[in-house]
């Protein structure tokens, strides 16, 4: 599998950094000495601490490696230096309006750091690439698993430098 680049606002990366730095520095070292105390008590085939703690260490490693790789296809954007603010691209925070003028906020963000319920879609989603390039009073249809739902661009905002 070939990591495409994946665009991830500064917070994101550094949120994703202090991940790897805490599993890394933290975790893993915490683990390891678990591991190697439950070991020194005898029979490991019975011994819930050192199988326990063996598990935990692959999924530690299991998540490094992801975040490893991940971080190194990440290109870091930063939404407030976007010149052309009129247009819907990566990090613009839009207000958007459906048929019933009930109006939905989104922000467009990497997809390591979107979390619908908070509003921040990735920037891969379905909703971000119908909206990708819009303007002001622009209409974009969305296809989703319910159907196609369209919706008006009311708003389109960039954090400030």
């Amino acid at each position: 599998m070939i990591d495409r680049q994946n665009p991830i606002t500064p917070a994101g990366f550094a949120a994703m950094r202090a991940e790897y730095d805490a599993l890394l520095g933290t975790e893993r070292p915490r683990i390891v000495d678990v591991i190697a105390w439950a070991a020194s008590n005898g029979d490991r085939s019975e011994n819930g601490d050192y199988l326990y703690g063996r598990k935990r260490l692959r999924e530690i490693d299991r998540r490094l490696g992801f975040l490893s790789r991940r971080m190194k296809a990440a290109k870091v954007v930063d939404p407030a230096r976007q010149p052309d603010r009129s247009r819907v691209f990566f990090g613009a925070t839009v207000t958007l309006a459906d048929e019933d003028d009930a109006e939905r906020v989104v922000t467009l963000v990497g997809d390591d750091e979107a979390n619908a319920g908070a509003g921040r879609i990735g920037w891969s989603s379905p909703m971000a690439r119908a909206l990708r390039g819009a303007g002001v009073g622009d209409l974009r249809t969305v296809a989703l698993p319910a159907g196609a739902k369209e919706w008006e661009i009311v708003a389109v905002v960039y954090p400030d430098e």
